[in-house]
């Protein structure tokens, strides 16, 4: 459980401990004050008029003022607990002064229900009332009222700092809790939000597999079945040829299913290295479609990480695709290069060429997936491909002019950096070793 939610928890609790603790405080401020006025030297009436007004402030306030003070509103309710809270204190001191040592816990209840400058000023009225009635009931020298005066003003000015004192803290508790509740919403809008991203994304991540994969696949399938039926009568070898091929794709593409479905490394990639990839991807390039197919590693072979090979993998396929869809080809060439700093796929073809501008400008509005249109791709060849390599720090241009074939390039660099994006793809489940087909 995460932090933000158990402070949610404790908040409440947090607000009853204070009050539980502001009642333990109560408790001792009533029973100090009426043993003290149990032995004052008021006659005995006095003393129980007065006691008796203290007591009546417990139920008052356990049934009243309390409820008004664990709540933020204020109403009218709020004015009368703290006139009933003043009056039973006005009738306790005017039978026995002693009863003014109440005001240790009668102003801090008037700062917890009344507003600042309400309570302020009750508070302030409060400590003058013994020095009124002790004036009211004559008889005292001089001295003695001097005494009380300068105590009701100590005390005035006590009350005051710590009502403020009280009224801060009671604000910084609230606000507190306000934003703890804030901080709470925010956390389960944000793990919201985040779980639709991680749902887009792997509809995402599935449509590009399916379309590298699976699509590709039953696109050969098909025009080997139309190959194969063309040639059953005429020439039944070369019918048989096809079906042959038929069966290996199938075979290929359920592999392929059962690998991305399972979240696996590409059936290609599991017991082969790249480059041997690469060259069976030419190979059943060339069986397909009769073009010769070419291919060819320079610099020196090493190992790669596998997100790397996912993507130039892929990033072949697609390309196939595209010279056996689109370009009208005799010859394709696929070209992985090892350079110092990065790795590199070239594909280059001698096919009728296109304007490489407006495919990309259909491919970025999903119109279109390659060279000579093909809507029904709806885009995800180009777009994926790139997507692909953008999660790995790579980048992929396109060459091409009518009449002029078509060059496809894709470079991934090497350092630090595209190792720990290779890295954080292979966790993400996107072009992966645990993500890829």
């Amino acid at each position: 459980m995460d932090t933000v939610t158990r402070e949610a928890r404790r908040a409440p609790d947090a607000r009853v401990r204070w009050f539980g603790l502001w009642d333990s405080y109560f408790v001792i401020c009533y029973l100090i004050t009426t043993g003290l006025v149990f032995t004052s030297a008021v006659p005995q009436t006095g003393r129980l008029i007065a006691i008796g007004a203290l007591t009546l402030v417990v139920p008052w306030y356990a049934g009243i003022g309390r409820p008004l003070m664990l709540r933020h509103e204020r109403d009218r309710r709020n004015a009368v607990f703290a006139g009933g809270l003043f009056g039973l204190f006005g009738v306790a001191t005017a039978v026995d002064l002693t009863s003014a040592f109440a005001l240790f816990a009668l102003v801090p209840m008037l700062m917890m229900s009344l507003e600042t400058r309400p309570a302020v000023v009750a508070g302030v009225l409060g400590n003058l009332v013994p020095v009124t009635m002790l004036w009211l009931q004559g008889g005292a020298t001089a001295p003695l009222m001097l005494f009380v005066l300068l105590a009701s003003l100590l005390g005035i000015a006590l009350s005051v700092l710590l009502g403020l004192w009280i009224k801060r803290v009671v604000r910084q508790n609230r606000e507190h809790a306000e934003l703890i509740e804030e901080l709470r919403k925010n956390r389960e809008q944000v793990a919201r939000l985040s779980h639709q991203a991680g749902i887009s994304a792997e509809r995402e991540r599935l449509a590009r597999e399916i379309h590298d994969t699976l699509a590709q696949s039953l696109t050969s399938i098909i025009s080997l079945v139309q190959a194969a039926d063309a040639e059953v009568e005429g020439a039944p070898a070369v019918a048989r040829k096809h079906l042959t091929l038929v069966g290996r794709m199938a075979k290929e593409s359920l592999a392929e299913a059962r690998s991305f479905v399972a979240d696996r490394t590409p059936a290609s990639l599991r017991e082969s290295s790249l480059a041997q990839a690469l060259r069976r991807q030419a190979d059943g390039l060339a069986a397909q479609t009769g073009l010769l197919a070419r291919f060819a590693v320079e610099g020196d072979e090493r190992p790669l990480p596998m997100a790397v090979n996912v993507v130039l993998l892929r990033a072949a396929q697609e390309a196939g695709t595209n010279v056996r869809k689109h370009a009208d080809a005799r010859s394709v060439d696929l070209v992985l290069r090892y350079d110092e700093g990065h790795v590199g796929l070239h594909v280059t073809d001698d096919g009728r060429g296109f304007d490489a501008t407006e495919a990309e400008r259909g491919a970025a509005e999903g119109g279109q997936d390659g060279p000579g249109g093909g809507g029904e791709d709806s885009g995800f060849g180009l777009r994926g491909m790139a997507a692909r390599l953008a999660e790995i720090g790579g980048a992929m241009s396109v060459t091409s002019e009518p009449g002029a074939g078509t060059v496809v390039e894709v470079k991934v660099p090497l350092d630090g950096a595209a190792g720990r994006a290779a890295g954080t793809a292979v966790r993400s489940g996107g072009t992966a070793d645990g993500g890829g087909t």
